[in-house]
């Protein structure tokens, strides 16, 4: 595989603004100022979200479980994007925490991917299967599952690494 150049990719997911928050906290957004792009796995609860994101960097981005109609017109429920010479498949994530990423995985079946991008659980998680990275950013705002609020970032470039940030 060619590899043009490394990216540094800001993750996020299950931001659920205005209800888990007012607003992004300053310290994510200080964090996605510096990326090349931005990946959203859902749950946003408004479009605002998407708009603000968008302003910081490329976007990319599906919809999640909680999401209204307006998000839903914005993104879709699953996309596969190149990014920096990788296959990167976005998905939200349904039903319980126990055996998501086996679901998540499952939907992405018929794709050859280098990075599966999830959310819902709130529970920030960076795995291998096989040779694909599972990555869940967990959540900034809502700590349902978690220990802690985080974001993450993708490093695409000679290797394929996640790092968790807490907040």
């Amino acid at each position: 595989m060619s590899v043009q150049t490394e990216m540094k990719i800001g993750v996020i997911s299950d931001t659920h603004i205005p209800y888990a928050a007012a607003e992004l906290p300053q310290r994510v957004l200080e964090i996605l100022s510096g990326v090349d792009a931005i990946i959203h796995a859902g749950d946003y609860q408004r479009a605002a979200v998407i708009e603000m994101l968008s302003a910081l960097a490329p976007f990319y981005g599906v919809a999640g479980n909680m999401d209204a109609e307006e998000v839903r017109a914005l993104v879709p429920e699953k996309t596969v994007v190149r990014l920096a010479g990788f296959s990167v498949g976005i998905l939200h994530g349904w039903g319980s925490p126990n055996g998501l990423e086996d679901r998540i995985s499952a939907a992405f079946a018929d794709e050859r991917l280098d990075v599966i991008v999830y959310g819902h659980s709130h529970n920030p998680a960076c795995s291998r299967k096989g040779n694909t990275l599972l990555f869940n950013p967990g959540s900034p705002t809502d700590r349902r599952y978690a220990r802690c609020n985080s974001i993450g970032i993708l490093t695409l470039g000679e290797v394929v690494s996640g790092k968790i940030i807490e907040l």
